[in-house]
């Protein structure tokens, strides 16, 4: 075992060594004329980013002095993010690259065939001599009476016309214009054009999914018909909040913004999905307190996520309640109108803390409508099989970073949004927050607020 997981993780290292090396290649070397300054700030660049991104992964999940973790962990999980975006521009340039040697190529060839060409005079039917130069003069058959030019006058004396004119030889062939672009600088050329497009999308891209994720979630708002919720129940509001992951890149000024998106929809009841923090209590429990000014009528409910095992989540769950949130660990509420209940993460399992379904739902009232709040989309087989009518989930963050969207939907159920399953429906939300880098492409954070609506109404 040990064997294998040697291998994987050796593969894994060449992958991602075989990747860095192709975009140095395309962003410095192919932009240089030869070793230079600018290769080896090229290389540093792109290695010290990664001991940056490795460095905060690692001071992270150890434990280590948080003011180092904050250090490390913003240059560090920006790099992740950045070098994503660097590789898949660098991989579509690879597109446009021939495209634009071939528009180059023939831009030089009209050039060329828009100079206009030498003109030319025969010469005894053959020789052509460059336009410019004077023709020379014909040769006349000398006048029996006229003064040779040996006589003093000072007239050079006409060729005899037994002597054969001397061959001026062929003229020197027409040099084609010079192209603008030689072949040597118009593969630089290309390759500058292709390296800096390349590198503007990828910082244009992170930048503005940065933006967006500090900007704070938005509110997204969704309708689910249940057919044993009544009439009085008709219009319940949840304001689901998953995967805030407070840790030393978000901290609290981003959980007051979650706070505040939260409170203004004026929700009946709030539901926060687990993966609240990235640290201890001791290190992030100053960022958490503004969750204590959650508001809603029938009050603020939580569930652990695995990040929460990371973190210490028997810790945790004291200190949310502290809050004035509400655990549900393997538990259950009845409220007015429906139960509510909630269990544990799968990652619990490592502690013998995991979902114990049984003792959330197994003595229910199965006549009366029931929402499940469960961390992991994957955790919608058992809500099934124990007669759930709705989950509330969240983890897979949408895929966060595009194309991670294809590896989150092929590790989940349910992406994002709401779902069937027979007689239950799933709704796994994107997550308020990011994990990693604080940026998110393709998938906008999000705080939705489920309408629950009654069939009888």
């Amino acid at each position: 075992m040990v064997v294998v997981f040697a291998l994987v993780a050796l593969a894994v290292v060449g992958v991602i060594a075989t990747a860095n090396w192709y975009v140095w290649r395309r962003l410095f070397r192919d932009t240089t004329r030869g070793p230079g300054p600018v290769r080896r700030v090229g290389a540093v660049v792109i290695a010290g980013g990664w001991v940056l991104a490795v460095g905060a992964l690692v001071a992270e999940r150890t434990g280590a002095p948080f003011p180092l973790q904050q250090i490390l962990a913003w240059p560090g999980f920006l790099w992740l993010a950045l070098s994503i975006y660097l590789l898949l521009a660098v991989l579509a340039g690879e597109v446009v690259r021939p495209l634009l040697r071939r528009f180059l190529e023939r831009r030089a060839a009209g050039r060329r065939q828009a100079e206009p060409e030498p003109r030319t005079s025969p010469v005894e039917g053959s020789a052509r001599i460059p336009a410019g130069t004077a023709p020379p003069k014909a040769t006349e058959t000398p006048d029996a009476d006229a003064p040779d030019a040996d006589a003093g006058t000072g007239t050079p004396a006409a060729p005899d016309p037994g002597t054969a004119a001397p061959d001026p030889g062929p003229a020197a062939p027409a040099t084609a214009p010079e192209s603008p672009l030689a072949l040597p600088s118009r593969r630089l050329f290309v390759s500058r054009v292709v390296a800096g497009a390349a590198a503007a999308a990828a910082v244009g891209t992170v930048g503005y999914g940065t933006y967006g994720v500090l900007n704070g979630p938005s509110v997204k708002r969704v309708t689910v018909p249940l057919a044993k919720l009544p009439r009085a129940a008709h219009g319940f509001r949840i304001a689901v909040v998953s995967d805030i992951h407070l840790g030393p890149v978000l901290g609290r000024g981003f959980a007051q913004k979650v706070v505040d998106t939260v409170n203004s929809t004026q929700p009946d009841l709030i539901a926060v999905v687990g993966d609240l923090v990235d640290g201890s209590v001791k290190d992030l429990g100053p960022a958490a307190s503004p969750l204590a000014g959650l508001r809603a009528r029938h009050g603020a409910y939580f569930v652990t996520g695995n990040h929460e095992y990371f973190s210490g989540a028997e810790q945790w769950v004291a200190e949310v309640r502290r809050l004035g949130l509400i655990p549900l660990e393997n538990a259950r509420t009845e409220l007015p109108h429906f139960d509510l209940a909630g269990v544990n993460d799968v990652a619990g399992e490592d502690e013998g803390q995991g979902p114990d379904y049984a003792k959330a739902l197994g003595d229910r009232d199965r006549a009366r409508a029931c929402v499940l709040l469960a961390h992991q989309p994957v955790m919608i087989h058992d809500a099934v099989d124990h007669g759930v009518d709705l989950q509330l989930s969240g983890h897979t963050h949408g895929g966060q970073l595009w194309p991670g969207n294809l590896i989150a939907g092929a590790a989940n159920p349910t992406l994002a949004g709401l779902e069937r399953y027979g007689d239950t429906q799933l709704y796994v939300s994107r997550g308020a927050g990011a994990w990693g880098p604080p940026t998110r492409v393709g998938a906008e954070s999000d705080i939705t607020v489920i309408e629950l609506a009654s069939r009888q109404a």
